[in-house]
C-alpha cells in the first residue's frame, strides 16, 4: 500500500511538471502575441510617418508651384498608342494615336529651352561661314577669285552653299525652326502667365521649417493682429498678399517671368525685322566726283543688290550733288598719314518736287532719308585731263577717277576716248591712256613712284598712249579702271620706243607723228565712294533687341519669391509667429529679405516676455524623420525647364 501511495505521489508530480510546462508554453505564446502587436503598431507608425512624410512633400510642391510658367520634361514613353484593339479599325484608331502622340513629343522638344537653346547656337554658328567665305552677294568678284584659286574646295563650299549662306536652305532651316520654337513656347506660357496673374498665392505649407528661409517667435499680440500687420507691411513692400486660412500668403517678383516672356518676344520681333529687312533689302554703290551728282534710281547705280522681293518702286526717290569732298592728314609723329577728316558737303532734295538742303556727310554719319541710307565708304583724286587731236581740237576733257591701291593715295585708272578722234591719216580711232598716279611724289632718282604721303603735296601722273579699238562696242561689259589692250597698239616714237611720260599738274604729253597730246590740267578733284542702303525694319531691329536686352536683365536679376507669415495660439494661448521665404533659386537675398520683413513684423508683435517651456512647441511625438534637414530637397529654380 505504502509502494502504491509513493507511485501515485510520483504521478502527481509529472502532472504538475506538465501543467507547469503548459503554462510556460502558454506565456511564451502570450509573449509572442504581445510582441506581434508591437511589431504591427510600429508598422502602423512607419506607415503613417511615411504618408506624413509624402503629404509634406506634396505640401511643399503646391507651396513652389507656379514658381514658372515653364513646361515640366516628359520622358518618352515606348508607346503612345495604347491597347490596341482588334480588327482594322482598331489598328488605325491605334496607328493614330501613335502618330499624334509622337507629333505632340516632338512639338514639345521643338519648344522646349534645350532646343531654342541649340537652334541659336547653330544660328550663330552657321553665320561664321558668312563672315570668313567671301558671298556672292556682298563681292562676286572674290567669289569667282576663290574658286579659281580653290577649284576643288570651291566646288565643295558652293554644294553647301558657303558662297551664299544667308539664303541657303540650311540656314534658312535654322532660321525657321528657331521662329517656330520661339512662338510654340511663348504662347502657351503667356497664357499660364495671365493666369497666375489673375490667381492667388498658395496658402501656406503645413510645415514652414522645411522651408530655405525660416524664423519664428513668441508674441503677447493676438494672432489676427499678428496677420493684419504682416499683410499691411507686405503689401508696402508691394508683395500681392492676402489672408489664407491661419497664414498670411505673399509672393513677388513676377516681373521676371514677365521679363522671360518679353526676352522671347522680343526675339520674335527681332526676326521677322531681320527676315522682312533682308526680303527688301537694296544696297548700291555710286562713286561721284566732287560737282557731279546722283539720282536714286538702278540707272545711276556702278553696282546693285537686292532682295528677292524688292520692286523697283520701293526706292526712295531722292537725289544728291557732291559740292566738295574735304580730307584731313595726320603730318607728324608715329600716325603719320592717318586721316583726320573725311568730310563730303552735299546738296540733296526729296522727291521731285523737294526743297534742296544741305548736310554733310562723314564716316559713321550716313544721310538718312526716310528708310535709306547714304554711308561714306571711300575716297580718292580724279587728276583732270585734256586731249586733243593732230589739229589742235579738244576731243576729251574730263576727271577721271583713279582708284587707290595703298593707304598714301597710290592710284591707278585708264583714260578712255571714245568719240570725236581722227588720227594723221583721217581715220576714226579710239584712244586710251593707261594712267598711274600719286598725290605725293618722291622725286626722280628715288626708285619709287608710289606716293609718300596722301595729300596732294607733289602730284604726278604717268601715263602710257595707245591706239585702236577699245572693244566697247562688243557689248561685253568692261572694268572703267582697265585698258583692254588686245585691239590696241601702244604709241611708239621714230626710234620704236615706247611713248610714255611723267606729268606735273600744266604739263603735256605729246604723241608722236601728229597724232596729238594730252595735257594733265592744274585742276584735281577728289571724289567719294557712297553706298545707298535701304533696308526696312531696321527700327523694329533695334528696337527688338533694346527690348530684349532689358527682358533678359529683368529674367536675371529680378527673384520671384514666396513668403508666408503664420500666427497661430500655442499651448499655453501665447501667439507663435511664423515666417518662411521660398524662391525659384537659391540665393542669399532670400533670407535677408526675410529678415527685413520679420523686423518690421516683429515691431508690431514683439516677443513675450512671459516665461514658457521651451519644448511646448515640439511635438515629443513627431518623427524625427520630418524635422527640418539640410537635405530635405525643396522646390526650387533649377528643378524646372522651359
Amino acid at each position: 500500500m505504502s509502494e502504491t501511495t509513493a507511485n501515485d505521489k510520483a504521478a502527481t508530480a509529472g502532472d504538475t511538471d506538465t501543467t507547469a510546462d503548459d503554462k510556460a508554453t502558454t506565456g511564451g505564446d502570450r509573449a509572442t502575441t504581445v510582441g506581434d502587436r508591437a511589431a504591427t503598431a510600429g508598422d502602423e507608425a512607419a506607415t503613417a510617418g511615411a504618408a506624413d512624410i509624402a503629404g509634406g512633400e506634396q505640401d511643399l510642391g503646391a507651396a513652389g508651384s507656379q514658381l514658372s510658367t515653364a513646361p515640366r520634361e516628359t520622358a518618352v514613353p515606348g508607346s503612345f498608342g495604347g491597347t490596341r484593339a482588334p480588327g482594322v479599325t482598331g489598328r488605325l484608331a491605334w496607328l493614330g494615336r501613335e502618330v499624334f502622340g509622337w507629333c505632340r513629343w516632338f512639338w514639345r522638344q521643338l519648344t522646349s529651352m534645350r532646343i531654342a537653346l541649340l537652334l541659336l547656337f547653330l544660328l550663330s554658328l552657321g553665320a561664321v561661314p558668312g563672315s570668313l567665305i567671301p558671298q556672292t552677294g556682298t563681292d562676286a568678284m572674290k567669289v569667282q577669285e576663290f574658286q579659281r584659286t580653290h577649284p576643288t574646295l570651291g566646288q565643295v563650299y558652293d554644294k553647301l552653299g558657303l558662297f551664299h549662306v544667308y539664303s541657303s536652305v540650311w540656314f534658312s532651316a535654322i532660321y525657321i525652326l528657331l521662329f517656330v520654337s520661339l512662338i510654340g513656347c511663348i504662347v502657351p506660357r503667356t497664357w499660364q502667365f495671365a493666369g497666375q496673374l489673375r490667381g492667388r498665392p498658395p496658402a501656406a505649407p503645413r510645415r514652414l521649417t522645411r522651408l530655405p528661409a525660416y524664423t519664428t517667435w513668441r508674441t503677447a499680440a493676438d494672432p489676427e493682429q499678428v496677420r493684419q500687420a504682416a499683410l499691411g507691411i507686405l503689401r508696402q513692400r508691394r508683395f500681392r498678399a492676402h489672408v489664407a486660412g491661419d497664414a498670411v500668403a505673399a509672393e513677388k517678383g513676377y516681373l521676371r517671368e514677365a521679363g522671360n516672356l518679353v526676352f522671347h518676344l522680343a526675339l520674335i520681333v527681332l526676326l521677322v525685322a531681320f527676315a522682312w529687312g533682308q526680303l527688301y533689302k537694296t544696297e548700291g554703290d555710286k562713286l561721284v566726283v566732287e560737282g557731279d551728282g546722283f539720282s536714286n534710281t538702278l540707272l545711276q547705280y556702278d553696282d546693285f543688290k537686292s532682295g528677292s522681293l524688292f520692286d523697283d518702286d520701293h526706292l526712295v526717290p531722292f537725289s544728291f550733288n557732291l559740292k566738295k569732298f574735304t580730307a584731313t592728314y595726320e603730318r607728324t609723329g608715329p600716325n603719320k598719314g592717318t586721316p583726320r577728316t573725311f568730310r563730303a558737303d552735299l546738296t540733296y532734295s526729296v522727291g521731285a518736287d523737294g526743297k534742296e538742303k544741305r548736310t554733310a556727310v562723314e564716316v559713321n554719319e550716313p544721310l538718312k532719308i526716310g528708310d535709306a541710307r547714304v554711308y561714306l565708304v571711300s575716297h580718292g583724286y580724279a587728276p583732270t585731263v585734256t586731249v586733243r587731236d593732230g589739229k589742235g581740237r579738244v576731243v576729251y576733257h574730263q576727271a577721271v577717277p583713279m582708284l587707290p591701291i595703298d593707304s598714301n593715295e597710290t592710284s591707278q585708272g585708264a583714260i578712255k576716248v571714245l568719240d570725236g578722234y581722227t588720227n594723221p591719216q583721217g581715220e576714226q580711232e579710239q584712244l586710251g591712256f593707261a594712267a598711274f598716279f600719286v598725290p605725293t611724289f618722291a622725286g626722280a632718282g628715288k626708285g619709287t613712284m608710289f606716293s609718300q604721303f596722301p595729300a596732294l603735296d607733289r602730284p604726278v601722273l604717268a601715263l602710257t598712249g595707245y591706239h585702236g579699238d577699245l572693244g566697247v562696242d562688243a557689248g561685253v561689259p568692261q572694268n572703267v579702271y582697265q585698258l583692254d589692250t588686245r585691239k590696241l597698239k601702244q604709241f611708239k616714237d621714230a626710234k620704236g620706243s615706247i611713248v610714255k611720260a611723267r606729268l606735273r599738274p600744266g604739263e603735256t604729253m605729246k604723241l608722236p607723228n601728229g597724232a596729238g597730246s594730252i595735257t594733265f590740267d592744274k585742276e584735281i578733284k577728289e571724289w567719294a565712294g557712297f553706298q545707298i542702303v535701304q533696308q526696312p525694319g531696321t527700327g523694329w531691329a533695334l528696337t527688338g533687341a533694346v527690348v530684349a536686352i532689358l527682358g533678359l536683365a529683368g529674367s536675371l536679376f529680378i527673384q520671384r519669391r514666396r513668403v508666408w507669415v503664420r500666427a497661430v495660439p500655442g499651448p499655453d494661448g501665447v501667439t507663435v509667429v511664423e515666417m518662411a521665404g521660398l524662391g525659384r533659386s537659391e540665393s542669399a537675398r532670400l533670407p535677408a529679405e526675410l529678415g527685413d520683413l520679420a523686423a518690421l513684423v516683429h515691431e508690431r508683435a514683439p516677443t513675450t516676455t512671459a516665461d514658457h517651456d521651451p519644448d511646448a512647441d515640439h511635438d515629443p511625438d513627431a518623427d524625427p524623420a520630418q524635422e527640418p534637414d539640410a537635405a530635405t530637397s525643396v522646390p526650387a529654380e533649377g528643378a524646372e525647364k522651359k
